[in-house]
């Protein structure tokens, strides 16, 4: 299934979100097509995969037996569920807990009790499948998983360097 800003049972809010009253059931996968957040009041239940270049966002808890994708991030008043792993381009927040039958990788994950990755019950799973990839752990416990705070290396030329350095310290400075 695809939603689209033509989608029927969708409204769009004054901040430019899109909204999905009540719950989200979908029995193959789902393909978030909008330019802004989609949110759902309730719960989003995908079978498949859920992918989404942007921010995906519902009340209750989102589900997905193959996998979730969000190119921003991904909120979920309760928990966050999936299949195969979770993948957000910038974090995952979850009120209760975070569940991945595989690996997790996002900028920051934030959960207010425990976060699981790699617990396949289809397959024994292997150390690479139970990597849980981030920047920042925010909050939570991570009780399942290896746990890999990935710092991002920023390039700059010489000069990008020399400014940002002169910014920081408050005098010039000079790379030789």
């Amino acid at each position: 299934m695809k939603i689209d800003k033509n989608y029927k049972d969708m409204k769009r809010l004054s901040n430019g979100n899109y909204y999905i009253k009540g719950n989200l059931e979908v029995d193959g996968d789902l393909e978030i097509d909008l330019d802004d957040w989609l949110e759902v009041e309730k719960s989003i239940k995908v079978k498949g995969l859920i992918s989404s270049k942007r921010t995906i966002k519902a009340g209750y808890g989102i589900e997905a037996g193959e996998g979730i994708k969000a190119g921003e991030g991904i909120k979920a008043g309760w928990g966050i569920e999936a299949g195969c792993g979770i993948e957000a381009g910038w974090g995952i927040e979850a009120g209760w807990g975070i569940e991945a039958g595989l690996s997790i990788t996002a900028k920051w994950i934030s959960s207010k009790l425990r976060i699981f990755a790699g617990l396949a019950i289809w397959k024994k799973t292997n150390k690479e499948e139970m990597q849980i990839n981030v920047e920042e752990l925010k909050e939570g416990e991570i009780c399942f998983g290896i746990l890999n705070i990935i710092k991002q290396v920023k390039k700059l030329t010489k000069e990008e360097a020399e400014r940002e350095l002169s910014e920081k310290y408050q005098c010039e400075v000079n790379i030789d």
